[in-house]
């Protein structure tokens, strides 16, 4: 019986869900604890998705995560500060930062809504390191360890 509940699509599903609980509330707690600094963004709510739902996807590898949300988020306080914040520059940041993850193979679809955020919110340079270089470095680290302690689903399938 153990067997079959610990392979059970149920089991699976409640181990993700609370994998995903357990990552964001971390994250909202530091941010709590500092008012100063901000250590959530709604991408990472979609980063938990993949991370924790489907860790064995290419999607979900740490190279995927760390680097598509730093390319991302560049490239969208790069186009705003050079163009500014109109919805040409808004769709062409979201267009660059597609095709940068594609040509650089750090692929992570909730990325994609980096550029919009920073752009949308006026975000500043620092927005580049908190939350999104720390953030993203964090979830991953959580994700080890959860994974390898409480999940037993392999990840990272690989590192870079």
């Amino acid at each position: 019986m153990y067997q079959s509940l610990k392979n059970s699509r149920y089991l699976v599903a409640l181990l993700a869900g609370l994998g995903a609980m357990l990552c964001i509330t971390l994250l909202s707690s530091l941010g709590s604890a500092s008012s100063q600094s901000l250590w959530l963004m709604a991408p990472f709510g979609a980063t938990m998705v993949i991370l924790f739902g489907l860790p064995e996807s290419p999607l979900a590898q740490p190279r995927n995560i760390v680097f598509g949300h730093l390319l991302t988020t560049l490239t969208g306080l790069s186009v705003a500060a050079l163009l500014g914040v109109t919805p040409w520059s808004m769709g062409l940041a979201v267009g660059l930062a597609l095709s940068l993850m594609l040509l650089s193979n750090t692929t992570h679809p909730p990325a994609g809504a980096n550029p919009l955020i920073v752009m949308i919110a006026g975000e500043s340079w620092s927005f580049l390191l908190m939350p999104v270089a720390t953030g993203s470095l964090l979830i991953v680290m959580f994700g080890v360890l959860y994974h390898r302690a409480i999940s037993k689903r392999p990840y990272p399938q690989r590192w870079l």
